[in-house]
């Protein structure tokens, strides 16, 4: 597959990175011509400023990694974060509330940030290590309900979660292509077979942290 780097997000999202991981980062997003970068909200404005004037996106992460936060704290961040230049949002499901059954709280929660979104993509991190097969089935039909653009794997901060499995992004993409919906792939991705892997399941999108081995590999 000569196109791998078509469907990555360059992905940072480590609690002690520092400023110049992130500059690293960008560069090889730049270099490597990736989909995007995926990065905490309070380093968007320093990808604007070293992505300017080139195609690649910029994402961030909304609610992370535990997806707990109440509605209207995940609503501002959203909105400052495309105020500061992000480009798409990866917002964390309120996991807790799907495993509660009260999907009513569920669909707000997404409805509420696809509100402030504009005509920004919108993807839901569904935490999948954490789910059953009906609980990802449920989950990707609430974000269908909800507006929601892409659903996504995982945070990739589940201790000692999988991350990303083939046969959940099977079951996902299966679940909401008939929305019109994409499926992102992300966690414990390292490899070009496994990215590979991803795609042939049904994934759009790739997030990984080690985009320039998978291309090189």
């Amino acid at each position: 597959m000569d196109n791998l780097n078509t469907y990555i997000e360059h992905t940072l999202l480590k609690q002690d990175a520092v400023k110049e991981d992130f500059i690293k980062l960008f560069n090889e997003a730049k270099e490597n011509k990736f989909f995007g970068v995926c990065i905490n909200p309070a380093y968007v404005e320093l990808a604007k400023k070293h992505l300017k004037n080139t195609d690649v996106k910029i994402v961030t992460v909304i609610g992370f990694p535990l997806g707990a936060n109440k509605t209207i704290v995940k609503s501002l961040e959203t909105l400052t974060a495309i105020k500061d230049g992000a480009d798409e949002i990866d917002m964390v499901m309120n996991v807790t509330e799907l495993k509660n059954k009260n999907y009513d709280i569920v669909k707000n929660d997404i409805m509420a940030v696809k509100a402030v979104c504009d005509d920004h993509i919108l993807k839901v991190i569904l935490e999948t290590d954490l789910l059953t097969k009906d609980e990802i089935v449920k989950a990707c039909e609430i974000c269908a309900e909800a507006g929601a653009d892409i659903v996504k794997t995982s945070t990739g901060f589940v201790k000692n979660g999988v991350g990303a499995k083939v046969e959940d992004v099977k079951l996902m993409h299966d679940t909401v292509e008939k929305y019109g919906m994409k499926v992102k792939a992300s966690g414990g991705i390292k490899t070009r077979e496994q990215a590979i892997a991803m795609i042939e399941a049904g994934a759009s999108r790739l997030g990984t942290s080690s985009g320039v081995q998978i291309i090189k590999g």
